[in-house]
């Protein structure tokens, strides 16, 4: 599977140029012209490795999406400004909004890609070397990476499924409503709640076993979704 990467760019030869490069070097690329649709792609479960960002964008500045995605995403996310905007003021806004790197237009795409490379290859070895684990049973879930295994076999779960999961066993012996579920992974008060449920069974049916009499993931009634650990092959 490929690494995807996200870039917000209003102007579309730049985007295309951008997206060009990226995916000449095996990168999968995705654009989109307003923070706001960047924005809907991820509250619709889109987990990129790293963000392109513009500044001067139409609507919602690159800023306030940069505020928005550190406070609502994975914080370990790499994110590269591009933009033509080249006081320091600029500079030290982004840096102190989260961003990770600051390229001012015009620039080299070879270069760019280079620092994408860079910034992907010292965040993995970063990770590998303080990876997050929790075990239950046979399985250990690998937090910085979004993996699920069972003893070294890895279970495949979709980025929703892995997220539910995380969410649950994060909040062991601790009942959770289908609410407070979707609030914390859809990161939404709105939409359709079932969801939960749906995503929930899915879970089951991968780590239960049996699915219709769950060890793991139990169904408290009146209270909702609670996780248990304490169970062992």
């Amino acid at each position: 599977m490929k690494t995807k990467i996200l870039v917000i760019e209003d102007v579309p030869e730049m985007a295309e140029l951008i997206c060009m490069y990226l995916n000449n070097a095996d990168f999968e690329s995705l654009a989109f012209d307003t923070a706001e649709k960047a924005l809907e792609k991820l509250s619709a479960g889109y987990s990129p490795a790293l963000v392109i960002l513009d500044l001067n964008l139409p609507g919602m500045s690159g800023f306030d999406f940069l505020k928005t995605f550190r406070k609502n995403y994975k914080a370990t996310i790499p994110v590269i400004i591009v933009s033509a905007r080249d006081a320091d003021e600029d500079i030290i806004e982004g840096l102190g909004f989260g961003a990770d790197e600051f390229v001012t237009k015009p620039f080299s795409p070879k270069v760019l890609v280079a620092r994408v490379q860079s910034k992907l290859a010292r965040l993995c070895a970063t990770e590998a070397s303080v990876e997050e684990t929790i075990n239950f049973g046979p399985y250990t879930l690998y937090c910085n990476s979004c993996i699920l295994k069972k003893r070294t076999e890895k279970i495949p779960l979709s980025t929703k499924e892995y997220e539910v999961l995380e969410y649950l066993v994060k909040n062991n012996n601790k009942p959770a409503t289908p609410e407070q579920v979707f609030n914390a992974v859809w990161k939404t008060p709105f939409g359709d709640m079932t969801a939960v449920g749906v995503y929930v069974q899915r879970l089951r049916r991968k780590i239960e076993e049996d699915p219709a009499n769950p060890k793991y993931i139990k169904t408290i009634f009146g209270l909702g979704y609670q996780f248990s650990m304490e169970s062992n092959e």
